[in-house]
């Protein structure tokens, strides 16, 4: 069963500069208990598009009228981009929906324990007291990792290091038990022993609450041990999407392909590392046509300079926008 669609999402800001488009006709859907990593370079538009269903996204976003986020709750499915009050907005900030931000020092009050505010965000959305808010919440603590949870829960966010940081973070993410997590670069801040430990704790939740999750990240290798499927984004578009490992084996957008080739190669340590050559371009420069072809080694003449591809589908469940593709020619 669908726990969130998202349809023609279409975002703009408005700068001194005029509109800059952010996420370009962006589609897809997230079952319940499912896992889907959403993957692309710094500046593709994925944070943008995981705050969209949240409603976070500032003041000056303005949003396409085809775009629509619908959000299946228990109680009935939510039209999220109509919500306007703070009361309304409650139900897909902290309560059905969670999320975990890159920088754990903006998510915690500096003059306020870390223990308080997981306590006061559970109070506001559930019926708990304090004494059963804070079990939970040095529950939490103790389960992403953080040792000795209870003198920790009575810290500031300025006592605690930098991974400690991002794993209460993620604790106070979690302690809502949200139907729907968004993970943006969770583990970016944690070694390598830590990322194991909270990726096997996301997934034991998915297990055991049915969570759908979005797993916001640019380490393909996380996205092969994590999701289920996995959606690739290039400057605000969708270029390819399907199941995760049907994609790292069978990419067939160049992008994708380039984000492969640009991991290093354990079996071979001796190999250059090939990045995708050039840069991503500014959204205030955005290419006509499609929007990779200034760094597509793979052009097709004039088409890919001129037209804006459409999604064709590789097979039931695995989709890519590419001229090359669509052409025969992949």
């Amino acid at each position: 069963m669908s726990l969130i669609d998202v349809e023609n999402l279409t975002l703009q800001f408005r700068t001194d500069e005029g509109l800059i488009t952010a996420v370009d006709n962006v589609s897809f859907s997230l079952n319940k208990g499912e896992v889907m990593g959403l993957v692309g370079e710094s500046g593709s538009g994925k944070s943008v598009t995981a705050k969209s269903l949240m409603h976070l996204n500032a003041r000056n976003a303005v949003y396409s009228p085809e775009s629509r986020i619908t959000l299946h709750s228990d109680a009935g499915p939510v039209d999220v981009l109509s919500l306007k009050k703070p009361a309304d907005l409650q139900i897909v900030r902290g309560g059905a929906i969670s999320m975990i931000f890159q920088e754990p020092m903006a998510s915690f009050a500096p003059a306020i324990t870390i223990g308080k505010q997981m306590v006061e965000q559970l109070q506001l959305h559930s019926d708990m007291s304090k004494s059963q808010a804070k079990a939970l919440s040095v529950e939490m603590l103790d389960r992403v990792g953080i040792s000795d949870a209870a003198k920790r829960f009575d810290q500031y966010a300025f006592e605690l290091s930098g991974g400690m940081r991002q794993r209460a973070m993620i604790a106070m993410a979690l302690s809502t038990k949200p139907k729907l997590l968004i993970a943006d670069e969770p583990t970016t801040a944690l070694d390598v022993t830590i990322q194991a430990q909270v990726i096997d704790l996301m997934k034991d939740l998915v297990d055991e609450f049915h969570m759908g999750i979005i797993f916001i990240t640019h380490d393909l290798g996380v996205v092969a041990q994590t999701a289920d499927k996995v959606a690739v984004m290039y400057l605000g578009r969708l270029v390819e999407e399907g199941p995760v490992r049907e994609v790292i084996r069978n990419p067939k957008h160049p992008y994708t392909q380039g984000l492969l080739a640009a991991l290093p190669k354990l079996d071979d340590l001796d190999a250059p590392l090939t990045p995708v050559p050039g840069d991503i371009p500014s959204p205030l420069e955005r290419p006509s046509g499609c929007v990779f072809h200034t760094r597509c080694a793979q052009i097709v003449g004039d088409v890919c300079r001129a037209q804006l591809p459409v999604a064709d589908q590789v097979d039931d469940t695995h989709s890519v926008a590419c001229h090359i593709y669509s052409g025969g020619a992949a």
